[in-house]
Formats: C-alpha cells, sequence, structure tokens
C-alpha cells in the first residue's frame, strides 16, 4: 500500500513539475518530437520525395512572385520620377520664357545704343541733379539685367537636368515593364509546374494507409509557450496560434500556410512587414549564431542563400514552429525536425 501510494505522490509531482515546464520563459514542449524516421514505407519515402519537390517549385513561384513586385515598385517610382521631372520641365520652360523676355528687351535696348554705367549718365546728364536720378535708373536697369540673365541661365539649366532625368526615369520604367512581364510569363510557367507537382502529391497521398498518415504527422504538441517582449513575441504567439493548420503550398493566411507563408503572416500580426518567399525573407534582419538564437528568429535551411528552400521560427529550448510539408500541419519540431541543412538564422527585430 505504502509503494502504491509513494507511486501515486510521484506520478503527481511529475505532472506538477511537467505543467511548471510547460510555461516557463524557455520551456520544453509537453510532448516530445517522434524520432527520425529510418523505417518508412516505400509509399511514405515516394509521397516525401514528391511533396519535396513540390516544395523547391512553390519556393521558385515565391521568389519570382517577390522578384515581380520588386519590378512593380521600380516601376511606380520610375512613373513617379518621370512625372515629376516633366512637372519640373514645364515650369523651368515657363520661367524660362519669362526671362528671356526681359532679356530680350534689354538686349534691344543695348543694341540701339543704350549705356548701362554710370559714365553714360554723365556724359547725357544736364546737371549734378540729373546725373545722379539718371545714375540711380541705370543702375535699377542693370540690376534688372543681371537678375534676368541669372534667371534665365537657371531656367535652362533646370529644364535641361529635368529634361535628362524624365528621359531616365522613362528608360527605367520600359526596362522595370519588361523585367515585370518576363516575370509574370516566368510566374504562370512555375505555377503550371508546381500545379502537375500538386497532383503527383495528391495521387501518392491517396496510396498512404491512415496509419503512415499518422507516422507522417506525429505527435501534436499544444503546449504552452511564452516569447519575449515586442514584435518577435507577438510574431511568435501568433504562428503558434496557427498550430493544427494544414500545409498548403502559396498559403499565407489562416486556413492554410506554407513555410514563408507562415512566417510572413505572424510577422504581419506584429507590424512587420516581411517578403513572401523564404529566400527573400533571408534577405531581412540581422544574421545571428545558432548559439545567439533567441524566440522569434527566423531559421533557414538550405545549401546556400539562392538555394534555401525552408524557413521556421524559433521558439526556444531548440524548438521551431513551422509549416513542414504536405500532409503535416502547422506544428512545433526541434530545429533539426526542419531540415538537416541548418543554413543560418536572421534576427528580424531588436
Amino acid at each position: 500500500m505504502a509503494s502504491q501510494r509513494l507511486k501515486r505522490g510521484m506520478r503527481g509531482a511529475f505532472t506538477a513539475s511537467a505543467i511548471i515546464a510547460m510555461v516557463s520563459t524557455s520551456p520544453a514542449p509537453a510532448l516530445a518530437q517522434p524520432p527520425a524516421q529510418n523505417s518508412d514505407s516505400d509509399a511514405v519515402k515516394k509521397y516525401k520525395d514528391l511533396s519535396a519537390q513540390a516544395e523547391q517549385v512553390n519556393e521558385e513561384l515565391n521568389k519570382a512572385k517577390d522578384d515581380k513586385d520588386a519590378r512593380q515598385a521600380e516601376l511606380d517610382k520610375a512613373n513617379a520620377d518621370m512625372a515629376a521631372a516633366n512637372q519640373a520641365k514645364t515650369q523651368a520652360a515657363a520661367t524660362e520664357e519669362q526671362f528671356r523676355g526681359q532679356v530680350d528687351q534689354l538686349s534691344t535696348a543695348s543694341f540701339q545704343g543704350a549705356r548701362f554705367n554710370k559714365l553714360s549718365a554723365l556724359l547725357t546728364g544736364t546737371s549734378p541733379e540729373d546725373f545722379l536720378d539718371r545714375s540711380t535708373a541705370l543702375n535699377v536697369l542693370a540690376t534688372d539685367n543681371n537678375k534676368a540673365l541669372t534667371e534665365l541661365s537657371s531656367a535652362v539649366t533646370t529644364a535641361a537636368d529635368a529634361e535628362r532625368k524624365a528621359a531616365d526615369a522613362a528608360k527605367r520604367a520600359t526596362e522595370a515593364r519588361d523585367a515585370a512581364a518576363k516575370l509574370q510569363a516566368d510566374i504562370e510557367a512555375r505555377k503550371k509546374d508546381l500545379d502537375a507537382q500538386i497532383n503527383q502529391v495528391k495521387a501518392a497521398a491517396q496510396k498512404l494507409t491512415q496509419g503512415e498518415k499518422n507516422s507522417l504527422i506525429g505527435p501534436a504538441d499544444n503546449g504552452v509557450y511564452i516569447g519575449p517582449p515586442g514584435a518577435a513575441g507577438t510574431a511568435m504567439n501568433a504562428a503558434l496560434s496557427m498550430r493544427g493548420q494544414p500545409y498548403v503550398w502559396g498559403g499565407a493566411a489562416p486556413g492554410g500556410f506554407d513555410c514563408s507563408g507562415l512566417t510572413s503572416w505572424a510577422y504581419k500580426q506584429a507590424g512587420v512587414s516581411l517578403p513572401r518567399s523564404s529566400r527573400a525573407q533571408y534577405g531581412v534582419g540581422r544574421s545571428v549564431g545558432r548559439n545567439e538564437l533567441i524566440a522569434g528568429d527566423l531559421i533557414f535551411y538550405g545549401g546556400s542563400a539562392g538555394s534555401i528552400h525552408h524557413v521556421a521560427m524559433y521558439i526556444g529550448n531548440g524548438m521551431i514552429v513551422h509549416a513542414s510539408t504536405s500532409g503535416v500541419p502547422v506544428k512545433t519540431a526541434t530545429i533539426d525536425g526542419g531540415g538537416k541543412d541548418y543554413f543560418g538564422a536572421k534576427r528580424i527585430v531588436g
């Protein structure tokens, strides 16, 4: 009897300590992640291979969309620059016309014998008072002439500069428009490839037994994780709130996510905008070492920056939350559970 009470007491102590660990600031997951599967059936292996291929195409599609958005931004800026340059050109032309008239009048007067200096006032004056009056008037005319020449020169320079800027903006707009059109064609081709790949994945999924599907998903982890204050913690909590949501290629909202769709959506809830693809997200923030990770950091997987194929969010204690692959809902995992080809990490805020 005493032995049974001791066992119950030990179970109670274990349960209490597990709950405390779950709600600590650096908690362990409520359920341990399954060990690496070394005995997948042929059907599961084929499914994983096809899913990985589809994810690669999906990443290329997302990157192409990011590139097109960047080109569209370039096009919008070029058009705005061209409009501003044309407006400046019109204004400069009006100013040039105004002062050119004044310069022409003063030049005509000079050509007809007018002399804009004090010597001419002295030679033509009939008295000291007349000299002073003529001298003052001629000084005013000379000043006006210099001002008109200066304003005319400035207007001509401004007009020429505006002409150059308008031409440059028009060239940039044409290049951006052509690049965007090419990327749109690329997007359509990649979307077609992805649709074909998805159909193969769906066909492979139909050949899986329920046991194989359950093995693929693994156990759920509904443990409580406490993120840091600020945007990183808000993003982490948002990502964790999507646990159980299905993996959807191209998904970036509740109802279905792919890997970069989850991280971009999560940070959007914190008021931080991220690009759509994992490769483009790697270009945001600052790099941090694996031993420096804090909750909210993004972890990237791939052989190089140009071959990144997956992104996850670090949540502490060597754990991540991510949308991993087709057939597996958004869930937590160990860092290595996101892939064996850890490439690097970025701190998005802070």
